[in-house]
């Protein structure tokens, strides 16, 4: 998933908010995110989102929910959503 942060002035700011995002989603739905790409860049967060799953569906239905919190919650934009889900 690829975030636009249009307030971050510095890297400080970005990571502030990738923390408090990392956090928030690691609690509210129990799912791995990492920051895996444009670590160097302040207005650009890369992140990696993964959950584990009996099911394919439950996984991805998880997913989607989790997206759709980032994008009405996150103070950043959702710039892009790639999927490379593996069964």
């Amino acid at each position: 998933m690829r975030l636009y942060l249009p307030g971050a002035c510095s890297l400080k700011d970005k990571r502030r908010v990738l923390r408090s995002l990392v956090d928030q989603l690691r609690h509210r739905f129990n799912v791995s995110v990492a920051e895996t790409d444009d670590q160097d860049l302040h207005q650009s967060m890369v992140i990696g989102l993964a959950c584990v799953s009996g099911s394919g569906a439950h996984a991805r239905r998880s997913l989607d929910t989790v997206v759709r919190w980032i994008e009405d919650h996150c103070e950043a934009e959702v710039v892009s959503v790639t999927d490379v889900a593996q069964a």
